[in-house]
């Protein structure tokens, strides 16, 4: 059921954004379990993801479970899982090429105050030049290169290519 929602969500949405959050090592998680997770993550192609390995939390009920699966198990699916999502990020960013999204200047990037840095609709972090006086506003910002975990672009004075951006 999940699986056709997902499907019917991406047929409808233009340039749907789809993130999750994952735990490895869950107290009697299989190799088999763990594998479905991975299937899952690849056949929904999840944009990004915040991922952790299990520890207990006092009050919940899994904290009473017993912790069977090994550090370096849960170590070694997390490594796994990690490079599933960096690998469907990139995709992700690479398939923005060429196109002008909405973009709201968050601020200076934090490595060079001659970039600024912001967000589009869909929380993609955008690195372009530009002048200060743009924080705190929207800007239209063709693609012009992917990273990993951010896209690089050019702030220009055209139409947004999509709706949603992606």
């Amino acid at each position: 059921m999940y699986l056709e929602l997902v499907r019917k969500l991406k047929e409808s949405v233009p340039g749907l954004v789809l993130t999750t959050d994952i735990i490895v090592g869950f107290p009697g998680e299989t190799e088999e379990q763990f594998e479905d997770t991975m299937d899952l993550v690849r056949e929904v192609g999840f944009d990004s993801a915040y991922t952790f390995i299990y520890s207990p939390r006092e009050g919940t009920p899994a904290a009473v479970m017993e912790d069977n699966v090994p550090m370096d198990v849960k170590s070694e699916r997390l490594q796994r899982l990690n490079k599933a999502i960096v690998d469907r990020s990139h995709e992700s960013n690479k398939n923005m090429l060429g196109l002008v999204v909405e973009v709201l200047v968050e601020g200076e990037s934090k490595n060079n105050a001659a970039v600024l840095a912001g967000r589009t609709r869909t929380s993609k972090l955008v690195h372009f030049e530009g002048d200060a006086s743009l924080i705190g506003t929207f800007v239209q910002v063709k693609i012009t290169d992917s990273m990993t975990w951010y896209i690089k672009g050019e702030v220009v004075d055209e139409p947004v290519t999509v709706a949603v951006s992606i």
